[in-house]
């Protein structure tokens, strides 16, 4: 976006500062029956959008409306008085490739385009329903989505470092290189010797029942030996176990067949009324002969009887052929029987059919194999496993020499960030401790807080009060994301963590005022040129950094109707700055206010231009057109003496 910038001798120049390049954006909230809010609308845009309104308008109604869409605990408490249930939607933006989309779809959730409804009803008597894509879905699901989306820190809920886990991935993260590289390396060896270690544990079990196992298959594999089965000799047997058990029967038809065709007296119930069918064809191709030759068509019908005179007479040969072939061995019918019976001892044990009967006993061998071999291989794994623990010990030792390395430049930006945001005498430590190595390394990982000077280092969740806690938040945030946009070694984790594209603050400001305040929107700022961020202020120094300022207006009943957040620009937003410093919409309000714009945007623009190089500016079609920051110009204002007033 372009900014015009006063100085108090150059005049007015253009200073042009590119939106941020975002993947996920949170685009519209919808809240109603929330608390005091009847109904409401937010339109949320990339970079810093502000929320401010009189007390007990609702704004902070607004974070417990976005936790409830993100997966938080539902509170019957909140249901707004006289409605039956709440409700809370939303929209978001994802590329085709963020996390969240796809856990969306896994969980069979559709998206429009790009873009994801979320739906979160939760009703008087406490029941709780979540929608994702327009499919019913487990609230776990949203709280899933939720942690890839948003980090929500406010006075009484930090949705980031609760679990200790995440003390771990932060550091990690902006570590860069030196962690990455360290953590990839130990990883490799952790894995192998974690799968040593089952392995040993494996044959180690087997070692009770090693010997049983070891007798049964020998067993088994020495009466399949014995009886020596081929492929597919059940099968073969069976035939001609069906054809000698009737070789009587298949004899006697087959000489009776032999005889009709070529003549057999021995096979005929009475020989004189036996004709061979080769004589009957001879008979009759005799009448057609001798006059076939004075019609084509009746010498054609001769020449297929002379065919069939043929192939009768192969008929027959083959016929005598199969007698002499028969085999009526009673000898040989009963050893293919106990054969049969044989095989079938084999397939009621091991398989259907001999074919799996072989399949199994190539299994068993193997099997066998291992188990007869478990003593040597047991020798063989206690050796590398020794190997593998030296390696995994002295490679912990790398990741936790990187993280700690990194621990000591993370507090010294983190401090540095406090020092600007009112907590100067407190300091950030980053407790890495040893612990038994794990898929992770051999360190537990906490960023701990000294609020004040002497006072004992705590987990930042216990140090702190909720607004120093946001503050703090605020600095880690904005630390780990320009680490991020930078590229160097703290930003480029050869093993990164998905980056959280939107960041939610509620009353980051309590407690502060002046020239504190004017620090904490700064970096508000900064965070706002590498992710989304809303921010819930009663602060003016903080709301005008805002790229949008959205107001929350209270009516005269005490809710918050669906037209009572809007957002205001120009004389609008002077009038709601004025209104937040206590000025009204006198001159000298409205004029403190244009000079409190002036230093903003004067802050802003040297904030930027010092990490100009370190983010890459938006691509056209990059977010959906609802998303798109447009350029605009805000003009600073003089003071009375002509030049930009400092508000301290």
């Amino acid at each position: 976006m372009a900014r015009q910038r006063v100085g108090p001798s150059t005049g007015t120049h253009r200073l042009t500062v590119n939106a941020p390049s975002l993947g996920a954006v949170l685009l519209q909230i919808r809240i109603a029956g929330l608390g005091v809010i009847a109904e409401a609308v937010l339109r949320l845009h990339p970079g810093l959008t502000v929320l401010t309104g009189e007390t007990g308008a609702g704004k902070t109604m607004v974070v417990q409306g976005l936790g409830l869409l993100l997966g938080s605990r539902a509170d019957p408490a909140l249901v707004r008085s006289g409605c039956t249930s709440l409700s809370v939607e939303g929209i978001v933006h994802l590329p085709a490739d963020h996390p969240a989309r796809l856990r969306a779809e896994d969980a069979g959730g559709e998206l429009d385009g790009d873009e994801l409804v979320l739906v979160r009803t939760v009703t008087a008597e406490g029941r709780s329903r979540a929608h994702i894509g327009g499919r019913s879905g487990p609230v776990g699901v949203l709280s899933e989505i939720g942690e890839l989306l948003v980090a929500v820190h406010g006075q009484a809920d930090q949705w980031r470092l609760r679990r200790p886990d995440e003390h771990r991935e932060v550091l990690d993260a902006y570590g860069g290189n030196a962690v990455g590289e360290a953590l990839a390396a130990y990883r490799q060896v952790y894995a192998a010797l974690t799968a040593a270690l089952s392995e040993r544990d494996t044959l180690r079990g087997l070692d009770r029942d090693r010997t049983r196992e070891i007798d049964s298959l020998t067993a088994a594999l020495e009466h399949v030996e014995r009886i020596d089965p081929q492929p597919g000799e059940d099968e073969a047997l069976r035939a001609e176990d069906s054809r000698l058990a009737h070789a009587e029967g298949l004899r006697e038809a087959a000489g009776a067949a032999h005889g009709l065709l070529l003549g057999d007296d021995g096979y005929a119930a009475d020989p004189a009324d036996q004709v061979p069918a080769t004589e009957l064809l001879g008979r009759a191709r005799s009448h057609l002969g001798p006059v076939s030759r004075h019609d084509a068509r009746l010498a054609a019908l001769d020449e297929r009887l002379a065919e069939a005179g043929y192939l009768v007479a192969d008929i027959g040969a083959e016929l005598a052929a199969y007698l002499a072939d028969l085999d009526v061995d009673p000898a040989r019918l009963a050893w293919v029987q106990q054969r049969r019976a044989d095989l079938a001892g084999l397939t009621r044990r091991y398989g259907e059919s001999i074919d799996e009967v072989l399949a199994w006993s190539g299994q068993a061998a193997a099997r066998l194999a291992l188990l007869q071999s478990s003593d040597d291989r047991l020798a063989a794994l206690d050796t590398a496993v020794a190997a593998l623990s030296d390696a995994v010990t002295a490679s912990a030792a790398r990741l936790t020499s990187a993280r700690r390395g990194a621990a000591d430049r993370f507090e010294a930006a983190v401090g540095a960030e406090l020092a600007h945001l009112a907590m100067g005498s407190a300091r950030v430590q980053v407790a890495v401790t040893a612990r038994a190595p794990g898929p992770h390394g051999a360190d537990d990982v906490e960023i701990q807080l000294s609020a004040n000077s002497g006072a004992p280092a705590r987990s930042v969740g216990k140090a702190a009060s909720g607004g120093e806690l946001s503050r703090l938040m605020l600095a880690i945030e904005v630390v780990s994301a320009s680490a991020g946009a930078v590229g160097s070694t703290e930003g480029t984790a050869a093993t990164p963590r998905t980056p959280v594209p939107a960041f939610v603050f509620d009353e980051v400001d309590a407690g502060v005022g002046g020239k504190a305040g004017l620090d904490v929107g700064a970096r508000l700022a900064e965070l706002a040129t590498h992710a989304q961020v809303v921010v819930v202020t009663h602060l003016a120094q903080v709301a005008a950094f805002a790229d949008r300022h959205l107001v929350v207006h209270k009516s005269d009943d005490g809710s918050v109707t669906a037209s009572a957040v809007s957002e205001v620009t120009g004389d609008e937003r002077l009038r709601e700055l004025a209104r937040m410093m206590g000025g009204g919409t006198s001159d000298a309000g409205l004029e403190h206010a244009r000079v409190l714009l002036a230093e903003a945007t004067s802050r802003r623009g040297e904030g930027r231009g010092v990490v100009s190089g370190r983010h890459t500016a938006s691509s056209a079609g990059e977010h959906p057109p609802t998303a798109t920051r447009k350029q605009a110009t805000r003009r600073g204002a003089r003071s009375p003496s002509g030049t930009a007033s400092s508000i301290t």
